[in-house]
């Protein structure tokens, strides 16, 4: 019997015992060791540098972070750098990951660490938490790869490693059965490390098996990009960086939609704090 059967048969039989939790551990930290990722937010300690990846890597695959966040940190390398850009240059460096609303939260995030905070990130969740755009499990990551303090939090990976090893035939998985099982193997000597191979072990499973996680209760297939209200928002906001104090018509016209659509997704661009208008024409403030 193979270690993942045993951990399997253990775990029905007994529930989640010592031996259970250290099979468990044995099998992530094994395949740590051979095919851990090197990435480059985990060749730094550094607070600023860690909350800006976790931030970009919010619905986005990594390869498609990994440039961007070497040349966003060179650009904004702290803090008080972010704080005071002007949003056009931070929204310009963002072109190309999408949901830009991260990036206005980012800047916003970097503006209250300084007014509130010194320039120096808190490492509490409970303080992380009141910063702008700080979730729940933003919060808890970066106090964990940031400070490397021991907390229990799930994301898509770690969800399909534990319904891999622990629910190999059960559908609609929720996160309340998982998180306690996060929580009770969890190693709080070394989270930093511990979280990092477990999310490369559920990136391999993904290949292997077919996703384990879309079998989580929280499981959604995001939306196709394009043709959607996101694809055209980003399209209006990058006419507007490249062509600043351009009017509803031209970015119509030059996108080829129609006024009424263009204007409605304006509107909400200007209310969400994106840009401003005057006399007609739109800008990044």
């Amino acid at each position: 019997m193979n270690r993942i059967d045993l951990l399997r048969k253990i775990y029905a039989d007994k529930g989640l015992t010592r031996e259970a939790v250290l099979l468990c551990r044995q099998i992530v930290c094994e395949h740590y060791r051979k095919h851990g990722r090197s990435l480059p937010w985990r060749e730094t300690l550094d607070p600023y540098a860690i909350l800006v990846s976790e931030v970009m890597l919010q619905q986005t695959q990594v390869d498609r972070v990994k440039g961007r966040f070497e040349t966003f940190i060179a650009t904004f390398p702290d803090f008080r750098s972010l704080a005071t850009a002007p949003l056009e240059a931070v929204l310009t460096e963002w072109q190309g990951l999408g949901y830009n609303r991260r990036a206005l939260n980012l800047k916003r995030c970097a503006q209250a660490v300084v007014e509130q905070h010194g320039g120096t990130l808190p490492s509490s969740i409970s303080d992380l938490e009141k910063l702008p755009g700080i979730g729940s499990y933003t919060a808890r990551a970066v106090a964990t790869f940031a400070f490397n303090l021991p907390s229990a939090f799930i994301e898509t990976n770690i969800r399909a490693v534990f319904i891999h090893l622990l629910f190999p035939d059960q559908l609609k998985v929720h996160d309340r059965e998982l998180l306690p099982l996060v929580a009770e193997t969890l190693d709080r000597n070394n989270p930093r490390e511990w979280y990092n191979a477990l999310m490369d072990y559920g990136v391999s499973l993904k290949k292997l098996h077919g996703n384990p996680a879309r079998r989580s209760a929280h499981h959604a297939r995001q939306s196709p990009f394009k043709g959607s209200n996101r694809e055209l928002r980003s399209q209006i906001l990058k006419v507007i960086l490249e062509d600043t104090n351009v009017t509803l018509s031209n970015i119509a016209r030059k996108l080829q939609r129609d006024d009424t659509k263009v204007r409605r997704i304006l509107e909400q661009l200007q209310e969400e704090g994106f840009i401003v208008v005057q006399n007609e024409r739109f800008s990044v403030p």
